[in-house]
């Protein structure tokens, strides 16, 4: 009874009382968005059933401590690449296997529905990371700049292979988001300054270049570097979207209008007048913000500078260094999501179709997001096993 108890208290309530929050929030939202969805169909009852398996797969992720996900990290990274492997072969088309959506095949068409594998492999690529980076900061006691490029190069070798993958489906926003995890254990790994700052600096370069590019030269960068029309559209529509409101500047328009129609307090519920395509999905932020107005958004955006603080507690208080390169990990990719899916509604940031984090509709995103939660429940499951004991013994 009393290990009943103790286990009970270890279980991290605070984060589920959040996650159970944002529950309620993806609900109203994506109920009131699909009134004026194209599609007829309960995404609200779906996200329910999505979210129930969410929490199938955090309880599943929670019957292992992380010193066995450390033991079988090369596993799931491998099983991950595999799944996107095999996409590419898949038969392509609606109702396919290999399901197209928004012109990339980077879906799984499944009898519970579409499953993106990115999603996924985004977690198993911090997990590679943070064995990576654990493992050669333990092997090497003494850090030189030889080490450190090391220890980058190791890195950047095991980001390669799902980036080039993912691009090439072509999923610009989940490429963006590998990216910035890497950016985040680049940083947080101690590998030396003198590396990051020239790295960081060829990297702004090559950005700033490909945006000039794209603006400029968009034919040299299809024919050359495997860009798509589309890209450039969504780079020409978001510094302008007025010129281009016919058509690739009219969602950027509309998600605009929605916004800062809402004002202060909002429409209220199912009042909202402006029509946004994908207003369940991607855009749900624009609902949000048209039917609860400047007040409502602000409370969303403040629950996830609470979720992002507690992941950062975590990351504080496990005792090995692997488990703390999870939490940064983690701490990137939903971080990043959320600026960029927030950023590109309200124009600081072009669109790219990355959902909102535990609010957006869609099970892929969902069930992805719920695999690296699992994670953080785990540390916090299993930490006071090793609260009083010794380096050695751990």
């Amino acid at each position: 009874m009393e290990m009943d108890s103790e286990k009970f208290k270890q279980f991290d309530w605070k984060l589920t009382f959040i996650l159970m929050v944002f529950l309620c929030i993806s609900i109203l939202a994506i109920s009131s968005a699909q009134t004026s969805s194209y599609v007829s169909s309960n995404f609200a009852l779906k996200q329910v059933i999505y979210y129930g398996m969410g929490a199938c797969i955090i309880g599943f992720i929670m019957l292992f401590d992380m010193e066995q996900y450390k033991k079988i990290v090369w596993y799931l990274y491998g099983f991950g690449v595999l799944l996107l492997v095999v996409l590419i072969f898949m038969p392509e088309g609606k109702g396919q296997i290999g399901e197209i959506v928004n012109g990339a095949k980077s879906w799984y068409h499944t009898p519970i529905g579409n499953m993106q594998p990115s999603e996924f492999m985004k977690t198993f690529y911090i997990l590679a990371c943070a064995k990576l980076i654990s493992a050669h900061n333990e092997n090497e006691t003494i850090k030189t700049l030889k080490t450190d490029f090391i220890l980058l190069a190791k890195i950047l070798a095991a980001l390669i292979v799902p980036l080039v993958l993912i691009f090439n489906q072509p999923d610009l926003g989940s490429s963006l988001v590998f990216l910035a995890i890497t950016l985040v254990l680049i940083i947080v790994a101690g590998i030396s300054w003198s590396i990051i700052v020239p790295t960081l600096a060829i990297g702004s370069g090559i950005a700033v270049l490909l945006l000039w590019m794209a603006v400029y030269m968009p034919n040299f960068l299809e024919e050359n570097l495997g860009f798509r029309g589309y890209h450039s559209e969504r780079i020409y529509s978001w510094l302008d979207p007025h010129s281009y409101a016919a058509n690739e500047g009219f969602q950027l328009i509309s998600s605009l209008n929605a916004i800062g129609s809402g004002e202060i307090i909002g429409k209220g519920y199912q009042d909202r007048e402006v029509y946004v395509v994908e207003n369940h999905t991607d855009f749900i932020f624009t609902v949000i913000g048209e039917e609860w107005g400047f007040l409502g958004a602000s409370l969303v955006i403040c629950l996830y500078f609470f979720l992002i603080y507690h992941l950062i507690q975590t990351a504080f208080i496990v005792r090995d260094s692997f488990s703390t390169y999870i939490c940064a990990g983690i701490i990137a990719m939903i971080t990043f999501h959320v600026l960029e899916n927030i950023g590109m509604t309200i124009q600081l940031l072009p669109i790219t179709g990355i959902p909102l984090p535990f609010i957006s509709y869609g099970g892929s995103s969902l069930m992805g997001n719920a695999l690296a939660l699992g994670l953080i429940f785990s540390m916090r499951f299993y930490h006071k096993q090793y609260m009083f004991t010794t380096d050695e013994e751990h």
